[in-house]
């Protein structure tokens, strides 16, 4: 089973002292981030329902600092955070749908589509795998 969270960062580096410059005086990068996913069932498994919504970011300032510890850099650094896609294999998304399932309520839905829908919007990529 293999999946991860795709994530698109805006990267801004300016200087964090008054002493010190940079030309131009700012530098500006987007980059992919990618997230493993853990495997559902296990410790924070539930990333996609605690932090999406419709397949965005539910709090785009908690998305900035996650971006930020992720990539070991100063919270100021990070401008912009927004969720690309769940770029996942069928085994691991049968094993997702198969885990929220077992246990409906705490998605608040009556069925597994209407949660996927609920917290990933249309933002699953399913790639096939060779047996």
């Amino acid at each position: 089973m293999d999946a991860r969270y795709a994530f698109r960062v805006r990267i801004r580096i300016e200087p964090a002292h008054d002493d010190v410059s940079i030309a131009p005086s700012s530098a500006e990068t987007t980059v992919t981030l990618f997230l493993e996913a853990p495997e559902p069932g296990t410790e924070g498994w539930l990333f996609f329902r605690d932090t999406l919504w419709r397949g965005e970011l539910g709090d785009e300032d908690y998305g900035r600092r996650l971006a930020a510890e992720w990539l070991g850099v100063p919270e100021r650094t990070v401008h912009a955070v927004e969720f690309r896609e769940l770029q996942t294999d069928q085994a691991y998304f049968d094993a997702l749908k198969a885990e929220i399932a077992a246990d409906l309520e705490p998605f608040k839905a009556d069925t597994v589509s209407e949660v996927i829908s609920k917290y990933l919007g249309s933002s699953v990529r399913v790639t096939k795998t060779d047996d």
